[in-house]
């Protein structure tokens, strides 16, 4: 798969689980966020900023991250972190992500895979 040809209907949910890792190592702010994604996925998954915001606010107001304001080299950004509630919830998106991995592998391995998601 080209760096580009990403399947929009099967990303659903992978921005935010994504975005949650990322902010699990360190608080950053959004386009730093776009260009991680980016970097940490050798180009595969690609999210611009129109992305990303929808999903930090969409976090924030869940209670999954905290925003705060910090002027770094003379520019004001929001940067985010992650909570307790925004932990739990990447637990939970990460232990579905690696098993829907596994069944497809498994499906493309021609096997059959355990439970259903």
């Amino acid at each position: 798969m080209a760096a580009r040809d990403t399947n929009p209907y099967f990303m659903n949910g992978v921005p935010e689980l994504l975005i949650l890792r990322l902010l699990e190592e360190q608080e950053m702010y959004g386009y730093e966020l776009v260009q991680a994604i980016r970097n940490r996925t050798s180009e595969i998954v690609s999210v611009g900023e129109g992305v990303v915001y929808p999903v930090l606010h969409a976090l924030e107001r869940e209670g999954a991250v905290r925003s705060r304001r910090k002027t770094v080299a003379g520019r004001s950004r929001i940067y985010y972190a992650v909570t307790r509630t925004g932990a739990r919830r990447l637990t939970d998106l990460s232990n579905t992500w690696a098993a829907l991995a596994g069944a497809i592998h498994s499906m493309l391995a021609g096997g059959q895979h355990g439970e259903a998601l």
